[in-house]
């Protein structure tokens, strides 16, 4: 699709829905200084463009067990395209990779791995991240607080 140009009143949009997505649409258009119609035909141009592509619950880590957060890099022995495509779809299946990122730098990858704790953190690393392909090697950073992450708000 065509990428559409935003005004401030979709940008208004976007922020208010960065922190509350279940903001009802009165509410929403009244936040925006707009009526509720052209309130929800933005948020239907919104959506069609795919600019807003989800609307998702945030859920408390420490509730589902899942507040140990580890970043790790990750070295490859391939880059090439199909060694690339392997390593991603892979990575995909693993339920505590949260986020995956291939980077320019000193390492290929760059993982953000939730678990319960630091023994279920060296489990998941030895049975399901070292077993990803073409890993030369890791390197785990342990969290010690979690200062801000995403949905907490958004500067749009």
């Amino acid at each position: 699709m065509n990428q559409i140009k935003l005004d401030s009143f979709d940008h208004a949009i976007l922020r208010h829905l960065s922190v509350n997505g279940r903001i009802s649409v009165t509410e929403l258009a009244g936040r925006i200084g707009l009526t509720k119609s052209p309130t929800q035909a933005r948020l239907r141009r919104l959506e069609e463009y795919q600019v807003i592509t989800g609307y998702r619950a945030m859920i408390d880590p420490q509730q589902i067990d899942a507040a140990h957060i580890a970043f790790v890099e990750i070295k490859l022995s391939d880059t090439r395209e199909a060694a690339l495509s392997a390593f991603n779809e892979a990575a995909r299946k693993v339920p505590e990779i949260e986020e995956c990122h291939l980077i320019a730098g000193a390492f290929d990858y760059l993982l953000k791995v939730r678990s319960r704790d630091i023994a279920s953190y060296r489990r998941v690393l030895a049975e399901h991240i070292s077993a990803l392909p073409h890993i030369t090697s890791t390197s785990t950073h342990v969290v010690m607080e979690a200062v801000k992450e995403t949905g907490a708000q958004c500067a749009v």
